[in-house]
């Protein structure tokens, strides 16, 4: 599955490159940032190393790694990052778990719902059968953004969080994890 760069109304989502870690490193060097997600700020050097592993790809070959930064066109500025891990099951069908995170500065302001949107249409348009997030139960803005998504809450829970899809594909989903591999969907490294 090839990436490409997608625009949405006031936002490029541009495929993760190494050169990016430097301004990336600003745009997320508020501690408050990692309260759900986890970890610490990483310093330029420490995001450039992250991010020749997520340009590398998964060592997994069932898994594809897809992570685009989010820049505002007009200010040309980054302001954070969407990202889906897609894994491919022995039956062909393909299942994407996303997520996202914006910088301090810039939440508040539509960009992570409008990021995740443009992310989820792309992922529907590469005929992904199941789509979803896992949230943290009290971080109600990423809720809120799951929700402007099309995800629901299922229920079901992971490591802390709790898994969002959209609600139609909720009975796909049972199918399609028994299904995978290793019998739940990868993960990128979350050492953000």
């Amino acid at each position: 599955m090839k990436i490409r760069a997608m625009e949405t109304g006031r936002l490029s989502l541009v495929p993760l490159r190494v050169e990016h870690a430097d301004e990336m490193a600003e745009v997320l060097a508020d501690p408050a940032v990692h309260a759900f997600i986890g970890g610490a700020p990483h310093s330029p050097q420490a995001l450039q190393a992250r991010y020749e592993r997520l340009v590398a790809g998964s060592p997994d070959p069932s898994q594809t790694w897809c992570n685009w930064v989010i820049q505002l066109r007009e200010e040309k500025c980054l302001t954070g990052t969407v990202q889906a891990t897609i894994t491919t099951a022995e039956s062909g069908g393909c299942a994407a778990e996303i997520a996202w995170v914006v910088g301090t500065p810039w939440q508040g302001n539509g960009i992570a719902t409008e990021a995740a949107r443009g992310l989820v249409a792309w992922l529907q348009e590469q005929e992904v059968q199941v789509i979803c997030a896992h949230i943290h139960p009290d971080h109600q803005a990423s809720g809120a953004v799951a929700a402007a998504a099309g995800l629901a809450p299922t229920g079901h829970w992971h490591d802390g969080e709790i898994r969002w899809e959209p609600p139609a594909a909720q009975s796909r989903s049972l199918f399609f994890f028994f299904r995978t591999r290793r019998g739940r969907m990868g993960r990128q490294p979350r050492d953000r």
